[in-house]
């Protein structure tokens, strides 16, 4: 095992700073899962309570103290270890299944809960359009793992709509006005297309999408948050083929 140096420290720190493609895993389920979906660790910080945790891993395995840890971290409360990977974006591909569209959405949070909700749903292509990047650390921790057994692709809007078009993709829109999800059938593949926090989604997203659906509730809730939204859409619409 290996001494991380001062130099070495200050290196990560920039690296943090200005390489968006790097992740900074601070958690050790998150870790063992991006391991598994197969990217490759670049470097391994443990404390010295978890000197042998990652003994298994093939890379450069690092001792230090639990406070550097929680200099490259963003967590409050790190587990004593960090993993520093290289997160390569996926090539933009067509869906082969159900598919989620997150349209600006901004919050981590909200992006990170509908990737797992995602998963959960059997909707494993997720198109990112001019949204938080996954590679933020707040997506990272709430997909709890997802975003590594997930296709996940940031795309600029344009893009996706002219994609969308040549790959004739069968769009919904999530909005207060529209069909009853829960009347809502489709036996085809389908993209549920959920919008910006304060915005919604975009008229040139709407022009595209065969139909917009809702999720009634009672007078006075003008809407609900994001994940929530997205998560009783993706249940509804794939429900019979959940085990």
């Amino acid at each position: 095992m290996l001494k991380a140096s001062n130099n070495f420290i200050q290196t990560l720190k920039k690296q943090k700073r200005e390489n968006s493609s790097l992740l900074f895993l601070d958690n050790i389920k998150i870790i063992r899962d991006a391991l598994t979906s197969g990217i490759k660790p670049l470097y391994i910080l443990v404390d010295e309570k978890n000197l042998n945790t990652f003994e298994d891993v093939d890379c450069p395995i690092y001792s230090t103290q639990y406070k550097i840890i929680e200099q490259l971290t963003d967590s409050k409360t790190p587990q004593g270890v960090l993993c520093v990977m290289d997160y390569t974006q996926n090539v933009v591909e067509e869906p082969k299944t159900n598919f989620l569209v997150l349209d600006k959405l901004q919050d981590p949070g909200n992006v990170g809960t509908l990737i797992r909700t995602a998963l959960a749903c059997g909707f494993e292509y997720i198109y990112l359009l001019s949204s938080v990047k996954p590679t933020n650390s707040k997506v990272v921790r709430s997909s709890v793992g997802a975003l590594f057994h997930t296709k996940v692709f940031s795309i600029e809007e344009e893009e996706f709509i002219n994609l969308a078009k040549k790959w004739n993709l069968n769009l919904i829109a999530a909005d207060m006005v529209g069909e009853n999800i829960f009347d809502f059938h489709v036996d085809e593949k389908v993209g549920v297309v959920i919008g910006n926090e304060g915005q919604g989604i975009s008229n040139e997203i709407i022009k595209i999408c065969s139909k917009t659906v809702k999720i009634p509730m009672q007078a006075g809730i003008e809407s609900l948050n994001a994940s929530i939204s997205g998560a009783i859409i993706m249940y509804q619409i794939n429900k019979d083929k959940l085990i």
